[in-house]
């Protein structure tokens, strides 16, 4: 084998060593997160909890906020892929519809680590400016989506041109989170949460002008 291939090879399990020690945290932090709650969350017990030294979560993460946004976009980006699966190619009501059964799945079924995401998302109010930076670019993302789908329906004629997508995609993004918060409160009442969920399809298609 050349030295360029031992190198690759070198790099690849360095790759795949950093990749499995993020994943071991990421599972650590999210119990002690979901059992503790934020404040009481060290980065000493993460690194022993997932096995490790008590410094290697200080060294990989520097400070518990930076943790805390690496927990965010860990979870932010497997939300997103689940997401795209649900509405592919859908548009307007049907990619809405589409996309808030997915979310209800996704927060009754995705255990603590979406629990922990909701939490650290509420408390981006705080002061950790990175954290607050991350979980904006989140909301804003998911309201240019929904006002994409909107969009694409007006175009395709399935939707009147003056339908005010801009308030509906607002409308609906700020009744998702109103959902998250009675789920993080009342986590058992899954029936709840799944009515909260139905109702708002039939709100988001009735203000869109399609009966759901």
């Amino acid at each position: 084998m050349s030295t360029a291939a031992l190198l690759e090879k070198d790099r690849r399990t360095q790759a795949e060593r950093t990749a499995l020690s993020d994943a071991k945290m990421l599972s650590a932090a999210v119990e002690l997160i979901c059992a503790k709650g934020t404040t009481r969350t060290t980065l000493k017990e993460v690194g022993e909890l997932a096995g490790y030294s008590r410094g290697l979560a200080s060294h990989r993460f520097g400070t518990k906020d930076q943790l805390f946004t690496f927990i965010v976009r860990s979870v932010g980006e497997l939300w997103l892929k689940e997401l795209r699966l649900a509405v592919r190619d859908e548009v307007g009501v049907r990619a809405i519809g589409a996309a808030v059964d997915a979310h209800q799945a996704f927060i009754t079924q995705g255990a603590n680590n979406i629990r922990a995401f909701y939490i650290l998302w509420f408390n981006s109010i705080g002061p950790d400016q990175g954290l607050r930076e991350v979980v904006a670019n989140i909301h804003h993302r998911r309201r240019r989506d929904v006002e994409n789908w909107i969009q694409k329906a007006v175009v395709n004629k399935e939707l009147s041109s003056t339908v005010d997508y801009r308030g509906a995609a607002q409308n609906f993004c700020a009744a998702i989170i109103g959902i998250v918060y009675q789920w993080l409160a009342d986590p058992e009442n899954v029936e709840h949460i799944r009515e909260l969920h139905t109702i708002l399809k039939t709100q988001t298609a009735l203000a869109l002008g399609k009966a759901h």
